[in-house]
């Protein structure tokens, strides 16, 4: 396999497009350091460059690329690359659109003012075409004009077209109207101006399933090469996806604008699990849920317990559980470890209690036991066979009575519709967040599901009301 920088020769050369002295600037980010010593260059940084090679070299002609906002990707982008371009190819006719004209004229302005105060590129704008927006460069075709969403382009052949950021805010992207504008503009307006084989690249942050790159990659969907760079790296081998940048489960990314860990973490907890997943992981989910959604499920107030000596013993159930989904890993990594007590009175089932945590071996066999202990009227402890819920029922089968293996039937996604009807028809009762404060980010996964970095709530839950709603056989015990 060639590399990109030899595909990108390889191109040039086949369009006759190589210029007497090729540019000394290997990639967009070799030259952001020399026009800027101050230029930050990240591992996904390189990994936006690479891809930007081989749309420059013909071999990806529509490339989509999302990532945190503030991390750099538009300056690199809308900024240098443009120039880059220029500098090996000054025929070339750029087009730079964003949510608005006024955004994306100040791509061509800063484009426009790095090759005026940089002589050494070897590039020059025509005196009389030299405004922010519009400008060509003295001698030669190219140059770059911008536009917004809903601008025209009529009469403008354009080689390479970048859409950066073509959503303002949350307010437009919950708009269907504006949604449905970007769409239209893209299908009617600016693929329509691209030259034969011309590429075309988008770059955003996602704030929405339906925003512009959502709808492209299901409407075009064998069409794009899709670069998702998550802050924090989830690997997720059920979608056979790994992390692009090689790093381990839960590891945040390196910051352009030098966030520590804990300030990554400060900002997770603080945007909340949907806000995070969109902008900051790349993957929007539906405000009102796929599978299971926001307002189908009930609360309680009160608690449904009382608790003495440690214990908390259940009111008037017909059936009390516990459910588990164990970890892959017996060290910390990506996937979670839940354990939640569920009760059942008649057809209406109660989340009770939870815990959650990224747990080693040791401390999850510990967890089973402390909520066994809290909570002795759940006599059957459903445990998934897989990952390390073998081991853990081998290690505590002597310790702790009711461990019952339950081989997972079906999808991930095929369980959590089975037992969805009921949480619709308001069978499915949740604790009120007085009452527990961590049902919030309970809720949030469901509603995410299955398009959130993790599920392990929801496979335990989907477990437990099997068990109690879906199931033929009912004890008659009632507790309390």
């Amino acid at each position: 396999m060639t590399s990109p920088a030899g595909d990108l020769l390889a191109w040039e050369a086949m369009l006759n497009l190589v210029r007497p002295k090729p540019s000394p600037y290997r990639t967009p980010g070799e030259l952001a350091r020399a026009l800027d010593p101050r230029s930050v260059q990240t591992p996904a940084l390189d990994l936006i460059d690479d891809a930007l090679l081989r749309v420059a070299a013909g071999t990806c002609d529509r490339l989509m690329i999302t990532m945190s906002p503030q991390e750099g990707k538009s300056t690199r982008i809308s900024r240098r690359f443009p120039t880059w371009l220029l500098t090996r190819n000054p025929e070339l006719r750029i087009a730079i659109c964003s949510y608005e004209h006024g955004v994306a004229r100040r791509w061509g302005r800063a484009i426009r003012n790095d090759i005026t105060e940089h002589p050494e590129l070897g590039l020059a704008v025509r005196p009389d075409t030299s405004a922010a927006h519009e400008w060509q460069l003295e001698g030669h075709e190219g140059g770059v004009y911008c536009v917004g969403i809903g601008g025209a382009l009529t009469g403008r052949p354009v080689d390479v077209l970048l859409l950066d950021d073509p959503v303002k805010g949350p307010k437009e992207a919950e708009s269907s109207t504006f949604r449905d504008n970007a769409w239209d503009w893209w299908e009617s307006v600016g693929s329509t101006r691209l030259a034969p084989g011309a590429p075309a690249c988008l770059i955003m942050t996602r704030w929405h399933e339906d925003d512009l790159a959502g709808r492209l990659v299901r409407e075009e969907p064998d069409t794009w090469t899709v670069l998702n760079i998550p802050a924090q790296a989830d690997h997720r081998p059920e979608q056979g996806e790994t992390d692009p940048l090689g790093r381990e489960p839960g590891e945040f990314m390196v910051s352009a604008r030098g966030r520590t860990v804990e300030q990554w973490s400060k900002i997770k907890d603080q945007r909340g699990s949907r806000v995070w997943n969109a902008l900051y992981q790349g993957r929007p989910s539906p405000g009102d849920g796929l599978v299971f959604q926001r307002d189908w499920w009930k609360y309680y107030t009160q608690p449904q317990w009382i608790e003495t000596d440690g214990a908390c013993l259940a009111l008037s159930f017909d059936e009390v559980v516990q459910s588990w989904d164990m970890a892959f890993k017996d060290t910390d990594g990506a996937d979670f470890v839940v354990g939640q007590v569920w009760g059942r009175r008649g057809e209406n089932a109660y989340l009770l209690d939870q815990v959650r945590g990224r747990l080693s071996f040791v401390d999850t066999c510990m967890k089973v036991r402390a909520l066994s202990a809290r909570w002795p009227d759940a006599h059957a402890k459903l445990v998934e066979d897989k990952a390390n819920g073998t081991a853990v029922i081998n290690q505590l089968r002597s310790i702790v009575g009711g461990l019952i293996p339950v081989e997972p039937s079906g999808s991930k996604v095929a369980r959590a519709a089975a037992v969805s009807p009921y949480v619709e028809a308001g069978n499915v009762w949740l604790p009120a967040p007085e009452v527990h404060a961590w049902v919030d980010g309970f809720v949030e996964e469901c509603v995410s599901f299955p398009l959130a970095s993790h599920d392990d709530q929801v496979d335990a839950c989907s477990q437990a009301l099997n068990r109690l709603l879906l199931s033929a056989v009912r004890p008659r015990v009632r507790f309390m």
